[in-house]
């Protein structure tokens, strides 16, 4: 770990141009043996290296239809785990920066929801009246749970369809890690507030009263995403005074409050595809990760289309941008000279059954 810490140190002092050069030189040796996947979070100085972009499902199905021997996810360590798992056996996934976590992931560990479930089976059995769902932002253990629980794992963009699976088969929902993800899309399928309830990971019996377990619809995990928990309403509020003409679009980890102010309400990847079916010259106020946000801006700006950061101070993802430069540089100069650093791979008895769980989602009809 000495060695590979200094080695980075020693990468970082690079000029800039330098490193950027020494990745295009590695790519370049490594042709199809490699492929590299940005996501849209991803900083501009790594996405354009991106041979994929997108997000996590989409990147990881498209680098195991590949015929690359490695994957280098330029994203978040669940990220390459869901990678890890799709691939085939011969594939290598890699995560440049170990240290490339996800905050959100992190509020739903194995211990955490294993003794979720033992406290839910004093009020009733699990088993046959809660499915478990996780959000695909988690680690694979938590997958790996769902999938031996009868459980399924969903994305921002199929939550809602996810949803009707699961409760056509059993009365309740505990979804996990993020809470609101769960409650936007609750409440869009008509579900009443009062019967999401949220359980505290901290408290007795998740701070719920046996009676509040036993009315709830779903039970909403108290996780969420730092990012987008920065917006607010009010910077909603005060745009739309200068602005009135702005459509406001927001992806579903925001708060119920931000999503039910804003005219649309969508994954990344639809919040992608709104913007580009959308009129030129159109205004737009976008609530989420900021590397997105500039991306678009920038895209979309020959059309006359105004694409506008929600929240008035930075927010992006930190532990993505751990995935820098000198992290891939380094990742892929050690890939020419045969060897692999930084490898996610997931036990085979967790990835048997985090498959389950995932396939269950992929087999359901579009």
């Amino acid at each position: 770990m000495a060695a590979e810490t200094a080695a980075i140190q020693a990468y970082s002092q690079l000029d800039e141009d330098d490193v950027q050069a020494r990745i295009r030189a590695a790519r370049e040796k490594l042709g199809d043996e490699v492929v590299i996947l940005g996501h849209h979070y991803q900083r501009e100085e790594v996405f354009q290296h991106a041979d994929f972009s997108g997000d996590s499902l989409k990147l990881s199905r498209q680098a195991a239809a590949s015929q690359a021997r490695y994957i280098v996810f330029c994203g978040v360590h669940f990220m390459a785990e869901v990678a890890d798992i799709l691939s085939r056996p011969e594939q290598v996934a890699i995560l440049p920066d170990l240290g490339a976590g996800c905050s959100m992931a992190d509020m739903a560990d194995l211990a955490k929801v294993e003794r979720a479930w033992r406290e839910l089976s004093q009020v009733l059995e699990p088993d046959e009246a809660v499915t478990p769902v996780t959000y695909i932002n988690s680690s694979a253990d938590l997958k790996a749970f769902c999938g031996r629980h009868g459980g399924i794992v969903c994305t921002s963009s199929n939550a809602r369809h996810v949803l009707e699976w699961s409760f056509q088969r059993r009365e309740k929902v505990l979804f996990f890690p993020d809470q609101h993800l769960g409650r936007n899309t609750g409440h869009a399928m008509g579900i009443p507030l009062e019967e999401m309830v949220v359980w505290d990971f901290d408290q007795p019996l998740g701070g719920l009263t046996p009676e509040a377990i036993r009315n709830a619809k779903m039970i909403l995990w108290k996780g969420f995403c730092s990012v987008h928990q920065m917006f607010r309403p009010e910077h909603i509020d005060r745009f739309l005074e200068r602005h009135p003409e702005t459509r406001v679009i927001s992806h579903p980890e925001c708060s119920f409050e931000v999503c039910q102010k804003s005219h649309y309400v969508g994954s990344t990847e639809y919040i992608i595809k709104t913007i580009a079916e959308a009129p030129a010259g159109t205004r737009w106020l976008v609530g989420t990760e900021l590397n997105l946000v500039n991306r678009l801006a920038e895209r979309f700006r020959p059309e006359g289309k105004q694409v506008h950061f929600m929240s008035p101070t930075v927010c992006l993802c930190s532990t993505m941008f751990r995935i820098d430069p000198p992290h891939l540089a380094w990742t892929l100069e050690n890939l020419v000279e045969g060897r692999v650093v930084n490898r996610i791979q997931v036990p085979e008895r967790e990835a048997a059954q985090a498959r389950a769980a995932l396939q269950r989602m992929l087999d359901l009809p579009v």
